[in-house]
């Protein structure tokens, strides 16, 4: 019985720390729900899988993957968790605290837990109501807030502005 709750407890605490990191204020204090075709767990790696129609919600937050992965390094190694998210494509959406919805998708997202950094790889797209950008590589730092986009030889960066959303964003500063 004490193992089976142990179990439990990494498993818990994992999701609630791997995915509380994609949330904003409101988002963070609801409830994680994770919903899959078939789920694994290995005890002696620290990793969670997720597979096939893998749907995860938190508040506003909704993520769509073929493939979730959680990992949680050892106590002493001083990291936390690392969520990688695979899918054709990978989708989120988001609602901001301003009401604006987020969306984004890529065929591989990677989020570090301990770096707070984001990495969208593969047709990656981040848009916000009607303004987006494009890339073959999309990386976000969380902490310094910067957002960096890359092309490859087939494809360039595609950055879209919408001048009367960004004329209301200026005004309600």
């Amino acid at each position: 019985m004490k193992l089976t709750n142990n179990k439990f407890f990494l498993f818990t605490t994992l999701m609630a720390i791997s995915l509380s990191t994609f949330a904003l204020k409101d988002d963070t204090s609801q409830p994680i729900n994770i919903v899959s075709n078939n789920q694994s767990l290995d005890m002696e790696h620290s990793v969670v899988t997720f597979t096939d129609n893998v749907v995860i919600t938190q508040g506003s937050i909704l993520i769509k993957a073929n493939k979730v992965v959680i990992t949680r390094p050892s106590e002493n190694s001083g990291k936390k968790e690392t969520v990688e998210a695979f899918g054709n494509p990978v989708t989120f959406h988001q609602l901001l605290d301003d009401g604006k919805p987020v969306d984004g998708k890529a065929n591989k997202v990677h989020y570090d837990l301990g770096t707070e950094f984001l990495t969208l790889t593969e047709n990656a797209e981040l848009k916000q109501l009607d303004s987006k950008i494009n890339g073959q590589l999309i990386t976000y730092d969380v902490k310094s807030q910067q957002l960096k986009a890359s092309g490859n030889s087939k494809s360039r960066v595609t950055t879209v502005l919408i001048p009367t959303q960004l004329q209301q964003t200026k005004e309600k500063k």
